[in-house]
């Protein structure tokens, strides 16, 4: 599976490169009605060649890369997947309670964390070293609560409620309790 920071580096380069584009287009546009003169800058059959462009590569941009975003096939197959791993999960009182003091996974296992919330409206997010966040998902107290997610590469996270649940919520931080090796 492809790294979410690999997928999101690219995407940054395709949609900066493509509203440049979009810009180009608002900036003709304010230059010519805010200009005196007679003189057309741009025909209408180039103007509306080049928006109809610019739609056909936009529609194209998001069809190439909805394959690209690394849990899609995941799922989207969710049902035929079984998970190599499954780690419950409870929150309670501002609180994750762990299965284990330390989580530990192999790099390409499909990991199940089904996470239950006895209270309150949680986040969580599983972060890497550099606090970028890898997943999360909210933890709705009596649904079920789960993310199956495949480790691309070997590292140690970090746990942390992502949804705001009152003042002690800020406190949720498990560090380094989920170690995928290789």
């Amino acid at each position: 599976m492809t790294e979410s920071t690999e997928v999101l580096n690219g995407l940054i380069v395709v949609y900066t490169s493509y509203v440049l584009v979009i810009i180009s287009i608002v900036a003709l546009f304010a230059y010519k009605i805010t200009t005196k003169g007679e003189g057309k800058l741009v025909k209408p059959g180039v103007f509306y060649t080049w928006i109809g462009f610019l739609i056909f590569t936009g529609v194209t941009i998001h069809i190439v890369t909805y394959n690209t975003i690394p849990w899609s096939p995941i799922d989207l197959n969710r049902k035929e997947i079984k998970a190599d791993k499954v780690f419950d999960i409870s929150v309670k009182s501002h609180k994750f309670i762990l299965p284990s003091e330390k989580m530990i996974v192999k790099v390409g296992d499909k990991v199940l964390f089904n996470v239950n919330s006895a209270d309150l409206t949680y986040g969580f997010g599983l972060f890497r070293k550099d606090n970028s966040m890898l997943f999360q998902m909210q933890v709705i107290p009596g649904h079920n609560n789960d993310m199956l997610w495949q480790f691309a590469k070997p590292g140690v996270y970090t746990i942390r409620s992502t949804e705001y649940s009152g003042p002690k919520g800020i406190n949720m931080v498990e560090k380094d309790v989920v170690e995928v090796t290789e």
